[in-house]
């Protein structure tokens, strides 16, 4: 813990922050940034993950706040989805706290590796959806179904998160026969309610280092 004193920590928190925000409002994978520079700082990995949650807030916010209007035109789906995303957040930050130091470090070479591939498929997956959605009207699907799979996704995304707008756009790309853009929409207020809700959690655990939780969501 003793790298958190220097200026130099905290600008290498900070620029990873920033790099992380603009990287969500685009395509997800900001953690894949943030954790790694939180744990070379000397924070252990839990602590640096329930950090990095609280912290990247902010950026969930801003591009929520940025797509509101398409958001907010797809008030049936959220009344299913938002529900969905908040218990899976919040059952993935529990499973965070519960699974304990040891178990979470020796998970995190693999939790890099598939967000890792996450993003690899993230641009296929987007091409996907387009072309689903290309000359079809939008259409209802079954909004039980949808929320159950939306919550699998949350679950992950209170545990680890990155990656996570990669299976949600995934996953409302199978439900939803929509255009891109209302999708990109609707998984930014998904991912913003998984995070929150993880955040909110992990808030009363007392494994937050606030100092750089902080900086980071400043930047």
């Amino acid at each position: 813990m003793e790298a958190l004193n220097g200026w130099e920590g905290y600008a290498l928190m900070a620029g990873a922050a920033l790099l992380a925000g603009m990287i969500n409002a685009l395509a997800g994978g900001g953690t894949l940034i943030t954790f790694p520079a939180l744990v070379a700082l000397g924070i252990p990995p839990v602590a640096a993950n329930v950090t990095n949650t609280v912290a990247l807030c902010p950026g969930y916010l801003g591009a929520t706040l940025a797509s509101w209007a398409e958001i907010k035109a797809q008030k049936e789906r959220l009344l299913w989805l938002i529900p969905a995303s908040i218990l899976g957040g919040l059952l993935g930050g529990a499973l965070l706290l519960l699974s304990g130091e040891r178990l979470f470090r020796s998970l995190v070479p693999f939790l890099i590796l598939l967000a890792s591939l996450l993003l690899a498929v993230g641009e296929p997956v987007k091409r996907w959806a387009a072309r689903r959605a290309a000359g079809k009207p939008a259409v209802r699907a079954a909004g039980l179904l949808a929320a159950l799979a939306v919550g699998l996704a949350a679950v992950y995304g209170g545990y680890f998160g990155a990656g996570l707008s990669v299976i949600v756009l995934a996953v409302l790309g199978i439900a939803f026969n929509d255009s891109l853009t209302r999708l990109n929409a609707l998984k930014q207020a998904v991912a913003l309610c998984v995070n929150l809700a993880a955040a909110i959690y992990f808030v009363f655990s007392g494994r937050v280092v606030w100092l750089a939780a902080a900086v980071m969501a400043l930047a």
